[in-house]
């Protein structure tokens, strides 16, 4: 009941009932929804009604002209214009059943210190801030001993909730997370039989697709999952005696070493990019090397230390810039 009255007061046009009237009454309703969950939860099964959303596009601003319809891409289809904001509507019901299985799967994960300890995205006190503020005081504490760091901000990983191979995920939630039996049944139903979500105006809608890979976004689970999934890059990361620090799908990637080891460095950090090319490419990940970001540091009276060739990526040639977005603070 306590996970009812806690949902926010609104609904769609999939919810039986107004959330009003839900929350007026979830004393007399809990019963049934936890017949509904546990049913789901024993059988390893997740209706397929709960899996169905829409988009609906909302104007911005009100004073956006809303004939304005160049389109974009949302969750692999073709949504409305720059002036509209699409909201993805799923039922009550799923959010409530995804949050009772998300609730229980992090705690699993914590109780067995199997989350990502490097990973600060979807994660209660865990944000943008102390992700950076654990890579700066890394740094600063490099800085203080006379060495210089590097930091690489492996930007864009293109469309990388749409990419996640399905069988691998569900593969590596049984190997490297220990689930199995009716647990996996139900995180493959979760996954599989899922179709990109209808757009909807006052007067039509689009026919949705199959969706073969991804994990769903805007919902609880999706995100969750997909921080398992990249769980293994942060490895890859360490066995090349760097440190990772990662932010949902935004990569940044540090290293420190004595002045006259920068070079050394530099091309410890060009291998461990040849490695992530296979890694991505196994796993329907894709690298944007154009969009990655190089930054040297060091105290003031080692500027002159500081390397200014550029770092191979991959076949490009990437040089060190003063100043880098990282998670949307400028670091010089």
């Amino acid at each position: 009941m306590d996970m009812v009255r806690t949902l926010p007061d609104k609904q769609c046009s999939s919810d039986p009932l107004p959330m009003r009237l839900l929350k007026t009454n979830v004393e007399l309703l809990a019963p049934f929804l936890s017949w509904l969950f546990c049913w789901s939860l024993e059988r390893g099964i997740v209706p397929s009604r709960m899996k169905s959303a829409y988009i609906m596009p909302i104007l911005k601003k009100t004073d956006m002209d809303p004939a304005n319809t160049k389109s974009y891409r949302v969750l692999h289809i073709q949504c409305l214009s720059k002036s509209y904001r699409p909201i993805t509507n799923l039922s009550m019901l799923s959010k409530l059943l995804e949050r009772l299985v998300s609730k229980q799967l992090v705690t699993y994960l914590k109780d067995n210190t199997l989350l990502p300890d490097r990973q600060s995205a979807y994660r209660a006190h865990h944000s943008t801030e102390t992700s950076v503020l654990r890579v700066l005081a890394d740094i600063l504490l490099a800085l203080d001993t006379g060495n210089l760091a590097v930091l690489t901000l492996l930007l864009d990983l293109s469309a990388a909730f749409d990419s996640v191979n399905k069988d691998t995920l569900l593969r590596w939630l049984q190997i490297s997370y220990g689930l199995g039996g009716v647990v996996i049944n139900w995180f493959t139903s979760y996954l599989s039989g899922r179709s990109t979500p209808s757009v909807r105006s006052s007067v039509n809608s689009s026919i949705p697709s199959a969706v073969l890979y991804g994990v769903p976004q805007g919902l609880v689970l999706g995100p969750i999952l997909f921080l398992l999934y990249m769980a293994d890059l942060l490895q890859l990361v360490r066995r090349h005696n760097l440190h990772p620090h990662a932010y949902a799908d935004d990569m940044q990637i540090y290293g420190f070493c004595d002045p006259p080891d920068a070079n050394a460095l530099s091309e410890r950090l060009s291998l461990f990019i040849d490695d992530v090319s296979p890694w991505m490419m196994v796993n329907r990940l894709q690298l944007n090397s154009a969009k990655t970001e190089v930054l040297w540091c060091s105290s003031a009276r080692r500027q002159y230390q500081i390397p200014t060739s550029p770092v191979r990526v991959g076949d490009t040639s990437v040089l060190p810039v003063p100043p880098v977005s990282d998670l949307g603070i400028y670091t010089t």
